[in-house]
Formats: C-alpha cells, structure tokens, sequence
C-alpha cells in the first residue's frame, strides 16, 4: 500500500510500492499514483517521477505554487536523492561518479541509452554512488542523480558494466535476479529539500521487505563486505 510518510499545506511526501504506475500513459489509463492522490486534491501534480518498478520517496505538490516551486528546486539540482540499488558484479571502487549524456535509444524506444555528454542528442546526466556491501555476485550501492534523467541510474550502472539486478530492461547479457525477488532492486530511499513553507526537511523510506528479504538470503549465502 503506498502511504504518506510527510505532508503539510503544500506537498506531500509518499512512499511508492513497486509496480504502481505514477502517472497515466498509454498502458495505464487509470489506477496511478496520481490518481489516487488527484481524489482528494485535485490540483496536485508531481514534482518529479518513478519508473512503475522503482519503490520510494515521491513528492507531490497539492496545487501550482507549490508544483513551480518544487520543480525550481529539481532543476537547480537543490534536492538530494539517495537510492539504494543491488547491482550485478563486484563493483572495484568504493565510490565512483559517471558523467554520461542520456539519450532515446533508436533501436528500442522504451530504453535510453548513456553516451559521452558531448553528443548532440545526450542530454546532461551525472550519477554518484559509494558502495555499501559487496556480495556474492552482486553489489550493494547507495547511488545519488545529481540529474534527473529518464531511466538515468538504471542505464549509466548498464553502461559502465553494472546493471541493476533483476532489471530485465538494461540488463542485457548480465541480467541475473536474486533467488525470490520479481523486480528491479532499485530503492528511492532519502530525500533532503527545503519545502515550500521553508522547512528543510530529510525524509526517509524503509527498505521494502522484497529487497530486504533478497539481501538476507545473498548475506546467509555468503559473507558480505560490509563498506560503509
């Protein structure tokens, strides 16, 4: 069930499950995030966007002033996005950046692909990560877009040879699923902004218990690394 984890008179902050669709498309025409939420304020828009299997933290503004601020804030990059993000393989760093334009990819309209900033159809993308756990066949990130890219962390871990496991968009020959677990294991799991009200705020969502339940059994079938 998805739940508000903050709320005043301007937005609200909710907690995502995965495989809820946040916004109406072709293939979701009803049933959204947004149309939950629209119910009881109809005004409201979101401030910014979760791929449908992507679980976490969604701010939603309850009407316009509230929306162009939120959105100001997103594009001078003055909210902090945390993720937490199981990938495929042993990440060697422990912290790492990835400057990579983010473009359409031609051969697949539902993917986008990563390529050097410099190319004239790449729009500017940057994603930092540190590692958290390295475990059996697989990584543990905590990863922060300083952009706000379609699919962005998703295809700059693919492009830099560390899909995101259980990802059968980007993982391409890599793709490997830990034993129980149906869905991308991609977590929006913090939020720092300053609300419209001026309050700044550090919002938090747990670990749903689908990721939690594959880390356990990737930690009972091999010790982990523990990082940080």
């Amino acid at each position: 069930m998805m739940k508000a984890v903050y709320e005043d008179e301007d937005i609200i902050v909710v907690d995502k499950p995965a495989g809820l669709s946040v916004h109406p498309d072709a293939h979701h025409a009803d049933g959204t995030l947004l149309d939950m939420i629209q119910k009881k304020y109809p005004r409201a828009q979101l401030a910014h966007r979760l791929d449908k299997d992507t679980s976490g933290l969604l701010i939603v503004a309850k009407h316009e002033r509230a929306y162009e601020y939120m959105k100001e804030q997103f594009k001078n990059r003055a909210v902090a996005k945390k993720y937490l993000a199981l990938v495929v393989g042993s990440v060697a760093k422990d912290t790492g950046e990835i400057h990579l334009g983010i473009e359409r990819s031609r051969a697949d309209f539902k993917k986008r692909v990563a390529k050097p900033n410099f190319s004239p159809d790449a729009r500017t993308a940057e994603t930092h990560f540190k590692v958290v756990e390295r475990l059996s066949g697989y990584t543990l990130l905590e990863v922060s877009p300083k952009t706000g890219r379609t699919h962005q962390i998703r295809s700059h871990m693919a492009a830099i040879g560390y899909p995101v496991a259980c990802d059968p968009l980007y993982g391409g020959k890599r793709f490997v699923c830990p034993e129980g677990l149906a869905r991308q294991f991609l977590h929006a799991y913090s939020l720092e902004f300053s609300a419209p009200n001026g309050k700044r705020l550090l919002v938090e969502a747990d670990t749903p218990d689908d990721l939690a339940h594959a880390l356990t059994r990737l930690r009972l079938s091999s010790p982990a690394d523990i990082v940080i």
